[in-house]
């Protein structure tokens, strides 16, 4: 089983990097191959909304994001880490969602079979802010259960961690990182997936 980690935090070692990496650990354990990306590494440039993809299901921009897709389409389990910025995800990971178009105009526009039709896939988010208001974390539900529809995954879990601001300050929160490795090793499992989208959030 595939493990694939993204990390779309422009900070290495930063919070939601850490729990992701923590995340991973925890899928290792029960015994799927995790592989751990840091989306800055990749060249991804933003939809230009040409609509190419209604046609042919396929973005026409090309740079990195075909690598990463192949990644993500490949993998059976998937964790998307992402800092809160301005209540919402991070510009990095919004370019990468946005680029999921390609994948909605298949499903919806083309009515066109799943790139991994008849697979187990699951996937869960990972969610650092600062600010003390739980309403950060509203819009990321939202937006991740639309693009995990597009992926064809189950949405199994999120942790979203508020209060914490500084590089590496979830080191200083055991509870974050303990529910990390747990919430990894459950997503990793074989079980049959809850039915409702686990919610855990923490102070």
């Amino acid at each position: 089983m595939k493990a694939l980690g993204i990390s779309t935090s422009p900070r290495i070692k930063g919070n939601s990097d850490l729990l992701l990496r923590r995340a991973l650990a925890g899928a290792a354990s029960v015994g799927a191959e995790p592989e751990y990306v840091h989306l800055s590494d990749y060249r991804i440039g933003p939809c230009i909304e040409c609509n190419a993809c209604y046609t042919t299901g396929e973005c026409k921009v090309r740079d990195d994001y075909q690598v990463l897709l192949k990644k993500i389409l490949d993998a059976d389990r998937l964790v998307f880490a992402t800092p809160i910025f301005f209540m919402s995800v991070c510009a990095q990971a919004k370019n990468l969602i946005d680029r999921g178009q390609c994948l909605w105009a298949l499903k919806y526009v083309l009515k066109k079979e799943s790139l991994t039709v008849g697979r187990d896939r699951r996937a869960m988010v990972i969610a650092v802010g600062g600010s003390k208001s739980k309403k950060q974390f509203e819009s990321i539900r939202l937006t991740m259960k639309t693009y995990f529809d597009a992926l064809d995954m189950k949405y199994i879990a999120n942790l979203f961690v508020d209060q914490v601001d500084d590089r590496g300050q979830v080191e200083e929160h055991p509870s974050a990182l303990d529910q990390a490795y747990q919430l990894g090793a459950q997503l990793a499992g074989t079980d049959d997936p809850p039915e409702k989208t686990i919610d855990i959030e923490l102070p």
